[in-house]
């Protein structure tokens, strides 16, 4: 069976005038333009199966919204193939919008100054959705996200977090088959987050509508996602589940110990000469050391330690998935270089 979105090598270049300094130089850009060539997207390859929740992730300028803009139609490739349930996004957008819900972090897609409700009556005539199809709808937004308490408010008027609730109940009102979600929690409290994202799992479970999810909140990614594709400079570095990126670079462990007296890094290096645990460079009660489980034991780092050191807490955790992360940005530089 095709999966249901098909991506082979998608390119997509920007032609930018190369500026030169000065008021004359600014003269002489009108009459001869000088360009550079810059490529945003790079040969890009991925399929995504129906009912899938997918992180794409990348710093700032990788590529990720470029991507993203690509897939929802905005934008037309300089090359490559996108196919989405056997459609092409920039060539088929009329009816391809129908099959998709789109949220764009800060932007929204409700009208300003109108109640709540009145933005989704009108969503509902320009969708076409059936009466019984959107009561169905606003009553699976009410129960998860709480939308009823707001309905008559007008947009202006709610906070960050409710009118996050509204665009993504806005997105989905049409029960779209894939649902595109550019940095949804950006801005928002702790609390605001988790309804979020307990409103998305739960929208998967109960629609099978398929999400690619991009956004700088990792734990954003932890959270919903068991894929993650990472894209850099355009290039895709890693595309696999996340569990499998922590397997990638041997599952790091972090032990914080703290001490009943102060010692130096060098004197716990002494301590676990002989097990290959990297202890950071600090002085004092407090001390962080790290490892892989596939070379050595926490148990016996552990062991080592409270049998040759005076310990009044310890902590073991694995390496936060930001760290993970950063790690693959720096392996594909050295590529690169």
């Amino acid at each position: 069976m095709a999966p249901l979105i098909h991506v082979r090598d998608l390119t997509r270049d920007y032609r930018l005038i190369k500026k030169r300094e000065g008021v004359a130089g600014g003269f002489v850009d009108l009459l001869r333009p000088r360009y550079r060539d810059l490529r945003a997207v790079d040969s890009v390859c991925f399929d995504i199966e129906a009912g899938e929740m997918v992180g794409y992730i990348g710093a700032n300028g990788a590529g990720k919204s470029t991507t993203i803009k690509m897939l929802t139609g905005i934008l037309t490739p300089t090359s490559g193939k996108v196919s989405v349930g056997g459609l092409v996004p920039w060539r088929d957008r009329l009816q391809y919008t129908r099959h998709i819900g789109v949220v764009f972090g800060q932007r929204t897609q409700l009208w300003w100054d109108l109640a709540v409700i009145e933005s989704f009556r009108l969503l509902r005539k320009i969708y076409e959705v059936p009466e019984n199809i959107y009561a169905e709808q606003m009553k699976v937004f009410d129960d998860l996200l709480g939308v009823g308490e707001f309905l008559h408010q007008p947009v202006r008027k709610l906070s960050l977090g409710q009118r996050m609730r509204c665009d993504l109940a806005a997105a989905l009102l049409h029960r779209p088959r894939i649902l595109f979600l550019d940095e949804p929690t950006i801005g928002l409290d702790v609390v605001a987050k988790e309804s979020v994202r307990g409103f998305l799992r739960e929208i998967r479970d109960l629609q099978g509508v398929t999400v690619i999810l991009t956004t700088h909140d990792l734990g954003d990614i932890e959270q919903l996602c068991r894929r993650v594709i990472i894209i850099d400079k355009g290039e895709v570095h890693f595309d696999g589940e996340l569990e499998d990126l922590r397997t990638r670079l041997g599952r790091r462990v972090r032990l914080t110990v703290d001490l009943r007296e102060a010692v130096t890094a060098d004197d716990l290096r002494k301590v676990t000469a002989d097990l290959p645990v990297t202890w950071r460079d600090r002085e004092g009660k407090n001390h962080v050391a790290e490892f892989r489980r596939a070379e050595v034991s926490g148990a016996e780092v552990i062991r080592q330690v409270v049998n040759d050191c005076q310990v009044s807490d310890l902590h073991l955790a694995e390496v936060d998935i930001e760290e993970i992360v950063r790690d693959i940005y720096r392996a594909a530089g050295k590529e690169k270089a």
